[in-house]
């Protein structure tokens, strides 16, 4: 699948909006102003997407996210129209400075008509609910069933991070089960960021474990898969105080890396999936199991890390051969920490240290 960049991303989407202002244009005005409907619907919907995407007011949208369902969509709607106002008055103000219109009246520039914010909020809160579906289902993921990429199996090569909170159980049975629910999904919320940043997939939750995807050729270049589980480690160490504060520990983590080739499908009939099936699968969990036995953090296949032009904040440490459970030859090891020499994460046993 071809990879997208973010300005190919905001550009389309920008196309989209400009479309859709031509379409009201030719809906009410018989097509005499594509230019300036086309003008107009960008200055007032891409502020809104640009502030569902937390570009534009992240701050604001994180408040206003943790308030109540209600809440929140009359908070939103308030906020879509002092956005569409402001932007309907600039693009008014722009086209009239540049004499590309005459209006009668200053207020007739600058003071939205209800017709046009009901089209507008009818245009986003379309492509809202297809942004949404899509980081629901993963971006991935909502492009591939969108176009019916697996609903033959195929096989493909791909890069998995498997990613576990240490001591989930013992923090369960110390503070109940709604806590340790509460904490886990402050913690996934916290692997969003990083993971999109890096251009990665988060495949699925199972228990207190993430599991993150790329293509293969993706995720090993500019060492994107290496860089986003430090990413979410750095991240969640710099927030140390508020992880303190909230739940009285700060979540330590085992990761491990590994990629290779895998059968990818779309399942289920009511429910759609798109999951993957292979030996690559079972041995990244294995290996995310062996972090635990080795005392380290992130653990990388020697198959993988191969492929991969590590950054120079990253230091590599050979750990030889090792039995995999499951699995007929022993795997190559490679211990990923920190290049000042601090592991990733700290220790999963106090007092024990790591060879140098």
């Amino acid at each position: 699948m071809r990879e997208i960049s973010p300005v190919q991303n905001w550009l389309l989407i920008a196309l989209v909006m400009a479309a859709s202002g031509v379409l009201y244009d030719v809906l009410f005005y018989g097509d005499s102003r594509p230019f300036i409907g086309a003008t107009f619907a960008l200055f007032i919907g891409m502020p809104i997407l640009a502030f569902e995407r937390k570009v534009l007011f992240r701050g604001l949208y994180r408040r206003i996210q943790s308030l109540p369902t209600l809440t929140f969509i009359l908070a939103e709607l308030f906020i879509y129209e002092i956005l569409m106002s402001v932007g309907f008055a600039a693009a008014g103000l722009l086209l009239w400075g540049l004499g590309l219109i005459q209006p009668a009246s200053w207020v007739d520039v600058v003071i939205l008509p209800f017709h046009v914010f009901l089209y507008a909020l009818a245009v986003c809160t379309l492509l809202i609910f297809v942004f949404r579906v899509r980081e629901l289902l993963g971006r991935d993921v909502f492009t591939s069933m969108l176009i019916s990429r697996y609903r033959k199996p195929i096989s493909e090569e791909r890069v998995f991070l498997f990613i576990d909170l240490v001591d989930s159980t013992a923090f369960a049975e110390k503070h109940g089960d709604l806590r340790a629910q509460q904490m886990l999904s402050s913690l996934f919320a916290a692997f969003a960021e990083p993971v999109r940043k890096y251009k990665g997939t988060i495949d699925d939750y199972v228990g207190d474990a993430a599991i993150i995807t790329w293509p293969l050729e993706r995720g090993v270049k500019f060492a994107r898969c290496v860089n986003c589980i430090f990413d979410i480690i750095s991240t969640i160490e710099a927030d140390a105080e508020s992880w303190l504060t909230q739940y009285g520990q700060v979540p330590r983590l085992r990761a491990a890396l590994h990629g290779g080739n895998i059968i990818t499908a779309e399942i289920g009939i009511d429910h759609h999936k798109i999951t993957y099936f292979g030996d690559t699968i079972n041995t990244t969990a294995r290996l995310e199991s062996l972090c635990k036995t080795l005392n380290r953090s992130v653990l990388i296949s020697a198959d993988l890390a191969q492929r991969i032009k590590l950054p120079e904040t990253v230091a590599a440490e050979d750990l030889g051969h090792h039995a995999v459970k499951g699995r007929g030859q022993s795997l190559a090891v490679i211990a990923l920490s920190k290049a000042d020499g601090r592991l990733a994460s700290p220790k999963l046993h106090a007092g024990v240290n790591a060879p140098t």
